[in-house]
């Protein structure tokens, strides 16, 4: 049975499930959960935490399940389900011909090549993963206009977007407005930003999201990263993506018609809204989850994002506009910083300070071709390495 108490004439989804024990994987399950007449898990893959993942197959019972870290074991194995470990299961796990939907919910870049077989297999995608669109938008985009597949974003923000822009061509669009909350820090006094701990960086206001996340909310790396990606995903020029602060992350992104009219996407900040919507497209289906009552919300408060308070999100721009390699840059840069803080080898500002460097020594080199993305990750991941050791070493002095 549905939410809805009546019995579903449509057939069950089958959903591939990647990056399952991160926040978004388990709110997917809890979508899959409330709807088992609807959705079907069929293949599963998540990293290093195999104690988790061991639960959620004794729970839903998929086919196939992957797992990255080969030097860690199982704790047990289900009977009627197989495993596999590294890309080439990644890949057996989102072309499975019973899988209709690839919810791709892993950070980071594992399921760059992934991504792009399951297109080709012609799945529908769900997309949680902001560096893939970030670092080869140039790519997955005509691809998935050649395979004429269907890309759903999951993130709220573009979303939002996605469900604002409707029917309407990327021509009619005078322009995209991405919203953030600000994060923790968005009253802190200037001068007090780089003393900032990683616990009061992860205090976020309105979201209940991962580590990464949470601190690229903080800096608001995560809105240049959409900038980004809201490019690819719309073919929207970066100079009609702009950005805005709203405390209380009830508008989730707004689009502005030519005509100068504006429509906008609200409800509570909940993200198994949007990971629904994504798996359900173009119906709706009722949930458990609390109407929006604006009478109860009272005020709804905007502002201008400050760039000397956010910097992260200039230098994304800057980024995107140099092209080439420079948004692979940026993307690895963050990524590399913020695991750097979160170990407590540099400070909070210091993850802007990496991403500036970055940026300022980058030398552009071609990523038109899959190969020549996954060689600049790997090569950006050495340089933004080498840079977090010489911040962090110059931070001990």
């Amino acid at each position: 049975m549905s939410l809805s108490g009546q019995a579903s004439d449509q057939p069950q989804t089958g959903i591939a499930l990647i990056g399952s024990t991160g926040s978004i994987g388990t709110q997917t399950l809890q979508v899959l959960a409330q709807h088992p007449d609807r959705f079907r898990l069929v293949t599963i893959a998540a990293g290093s935490n195999v104690e988790l993942l061991a639960g959620q197959v004794d729970r839903f019972a998929p086919h196939l399940a992957v797992h990255n870290h080969p030097d860690i074991p199982l704790p047990r194995k289900r009977e009627g389900t197989r495993y596999g470990c590294g890309e080439s299961a990644l890949i057996e796990a989102v072309t499975h011909p019973d899988v209709d939907v690839v919810v791709i919910a892993s950070a980071g870049h594992a399921a760059l090549r992934p991504a792009c077989e399951a297109i080709r297999a012609g799945k529908a995608i769900a997309l949680a993963n902001k560096e893939i669109i970030v670092c080869a938008g140039q790519i997955i985009m005509p691809l998935v206009r050649e395979y004429g597949v269907s890309l759903r974003p999951i993130d709220s923000e573009h979303s939002a977007v996605w469900q604002s822009q409707g029917s309407n061509p990327p021509q009619a669009i005078a322009r995209i407005v991405l919203t953030g909350s600000g994060g923790p820090f968005r009253t802190t006094p200037l001068d007090r930003l780089q003393s900032m701990t990683v616990a009061d960086a992860l205090n976020h206001p309105t979201w209940s999201m991962g580590d990464k996340i949470t601190i690229d909310s903080a800096t608001m790396a995560n809105k240049g990263l959409e900038l980004i990606e809201a490019r690819w995903l719309f073919d929207v020029e970066p100079k009609r993506i702009q950005a805005l602060i709203h405390p209380q992350s009830i508008v989730h992104s707004l689009v502005e018609f030519v005509d100068g009219s504006q429509i906008a996407q609200m409800s509570w900040p909940d993200m198994r809204l949007p990971i629904q919507l994504a798996l359900t497209y173009p119906e709706r289906l009722p949930t458990q989850h609390r109407a929006l009552d604006l009478a109860s919300v009272g005020m709804l408060e905007f502002g201008p994002l400050e760039d000397d308070r956010f910097p992260a999100f200039g230098l994304a721009r800057n980024a995107i506009a140099a092209g080439d390699s420079y948004p692979t840059a940026y993307s690895i840069a963050d990524e590399v910083a913020v695991a750097a803080f979160l170990r407590g080898e540099i400070g909070f500002t210091d993850i802007a300070r990496a991403l500036a460097l970055t940026l300022e020594r980058h030398q552009a080199v071609d990523v038109s071709t899959l190969e020549q993305v996954l060689a600049a990750v790997e090569a950006e991941e050495v340089h933004a390495r080498e840079l977090i050791a010489e911040i962090a070493t110059t931070r001990a002095r």
